[in-house]
């Protein structure tokens, strides 16, 4: 459905335009790098999240390189933060 794949901002500009929601306003929580980039690419606000089995031990570190404003590691504080949004734009710590 995009012509290019992640970290290139294609799919989350897709979803916003079908969403018709404009994507400075869009709040993302992702847990690769790759999709971080592309959602700060396209202007998108991400909470980074590390709590899979998954992900490397730095995670947390390569997601706030890469642009996530906040990094959490368990989706319990997740209704605070996008309660408090956008406030974690502005680059709140949890």
């Amino acid at each position: 459905m995009v012509a290019e794949p992640k970290p290139a901002p294609d799919l989350y500009l897709h979803a916003a335009e079908q969403l018709g929601v404009i994507p400075g306003r869009c709040l993302v929580i992702e847990d690769s790098v790759p999709g971080t980039i592309a959602a700060r690419l396209a202007g998108m606000t991400v909470i980074g999240f590390t709590g899979a089995s998954h992900v490397p031990v730095d995670q947390h570190e390569r997601l706030r390189h890469a642009g996530a404003a906040v990094v959490i590691d368990r989706m319990e504080g997740l209704p605070e933060l996008v309660n408090g949004w956008p406030l974690v734009a502005e680059g709140a710590e949890s």
